[in-house]
């Protein structure tokens, strides 16, 4: 029995990496999309699910994690941006204010599988166009929810938290870790 990583985020992969359990990668293939008609946790929730249970299906003797995170403001789901307009405003709209940062994990394997998720508030220093700017110069923020990535750059944006910063990242290792070890007994 292996442990597979049901994700394409080299972020997950390196805070995975931290628990020094041998693991592989498999990318799941499914269209992510949410409702956002529907309460945002259980949508991220079902996310997190489909990815995994895609890949355990090609692995059935193995345990599968999957995850996804999704950043809300007022209940607006702020996914990658699109270009560099679409960055801007959603940092524009992070500024200055409390935003909540949603992280489901499923793990599945022949005998159990669950799902959980984790939430987490982060609070952004104002700024000013020539900062967002600046930071929309690099690279960093076109393929993170939000436009940011705590981890990074923008790491000099952020007031304080109010939960896991990991969670924050992509995966709430210390949680999963708590999880996973009855899974790989």
């Amino acid at each position: 029995m292996k442990l597979i990583l049901a994700s394409k985020s080299p972020r997950r992969k390196q805070i995975l990496s931290t628990l020094n359990i041998p693991f592989d990668v498999e990318v799941s293939d499914i269209v992510e999309t949410i409702d956002e008609s529907k309460p945002l946790r259980k949508e991220i929730e079902k996310l997190s699910f489909l990815k995994a249970n895609e890949v355990f299906k090609k692995h059935e003797n193995d345990v599968v994690v999957g995850s996804d995170t999704i950043v809300t403001l007022n209940d607006i789901v702020l996914g990658k941006p699109k270009d560099r307009s679409d960055a801007y405003r959603m940092l524009n709209l992070l500024q200055g204010n409390k935003h909540t940062v949603i992280t489901a994990v499923s793990i599945i394997s022949k005998n159990m599988s669950e799902t959980f998720s984790v939430i987490s508030d982060v609070y952004f220093y104002p700024l000013s166009d020539e900062e967002i700017n600046k930071y929309l110069d690099s690279d960093e923020p076109y393929d993170k929810a939000g436009a940011y990535a705590i981890q990074g750059l923008s790491a000099k944006f952020i007031k304080k938290i109010d939960g896991d910063y990991y969670a924050i990242m992509g995966l709430p290792i210390g949680e999963l870790y708590h999880r996973l070890i009855k899974y790989l007994k």
